[in-house]
């Protein structure tokens, strides 16, 4: 009779590894055709990974962070808090799922304003009728040593005129800061403005609503942000 050899531990260790991969593969792969089978007209499924929490994986669909169950039964819309830490983990990783090279942007199409030596870099998307843009701009004047480009993002109720109107000003970024900290509306003005093009960008970038912060590391912040918040997160990008 012919003795049999144990296989060399290396070996199980690289077929333990190959069977996990392929069985997570497959996965993935019944998720996607259930979700395409329930939801035929649920767009672009672009990833899905296992988390390590709660049994759940995530799906990015078209600009959308979603979660869904092993079999791909049932979607979920909405945000994971790490409750011991109150972490919010989807908000974590939606920064890190659509960062953006921030030197691939078309910086162009903003209006640009440089404070003192203007080292750190800062994007905004932000809408004239938008409160809380309001508010961001009040604790921008409180940053110093940065470089801002402002992208004018119409998104609200009768943000298009006003915007059109800044830009085709002569001193558009004169009359943004006037509109925004002043009440001063830019008088009525007609050009090629750069509002498509900036709409298009937004929404390549998954861009969701106004304010929508974008730091020198790439890393999206949607929301407002107190002063001092962003220059712990200014620092931190310009160290990357």
């Amino acid at each position: 009779m012919k003795k049999s050899h144990p296989l060399n531990p290396l070996k199980w260790f690289a077929l333990f590894l190959y069977f996990s991969i392929t069985a997570a593969h497959a996965g993935e792969n019944e998720i996607r055709q259930s979700l395409q089978n329930k939801f035929p007209s649920i767009g672009k499924i672009e990833h899905i990974v296992k988390t390590s929490y709660a049994d759940l994986y995530e799906v990015v669909i078209d600009d959308q962070l979603l979660y869904t169950d092993a079999q791909g039964q049932y979607l979920f819309d909405g945000s994971v808090i790490d409750v011991k830490s109150r972490r919010n983990i989807t908000e974590d990783r939606r920064r890190q799922l659509f960062a953006i090279d921030f030197d691939k942007l078309p910086l162009d199409l903003a209006l640009k304003k440089v404070k003192g030596n203007g080292k750190r870099k800062l994007a905004v998307f932000t809408d004239p009728n938008c409160g809380y843009c309001k508010r961001l701009e009040r604790e921008l004047l409180k940053i110093t040593d940065v470089t801002l480009y402002l992208f004018l993002y119409p998104v609200l109720q009768g943000s298009d005129e006003i915007v059109r109107n800044v830009y085709c000003s002569k001193d558009p970024v004169k009359a943004w800061d006037g509109l925004m900290m002043g009440g001063i509306a830019p008088p009525h003005a007609t050009c090629n403005s750069q509002i498509d093009k900036v709409m298009a960008l937004a929404k390549k970038h998954h861009v969701q609503g106004t304010p929508n912060l974008i730091f020198g590391d790439g890393m999206q912040v949607p929301g407002y942000m107190p002063a001092e918040e962003l220059e712990k997160r200014l620092n931190g990008a310009d160290k990357k």
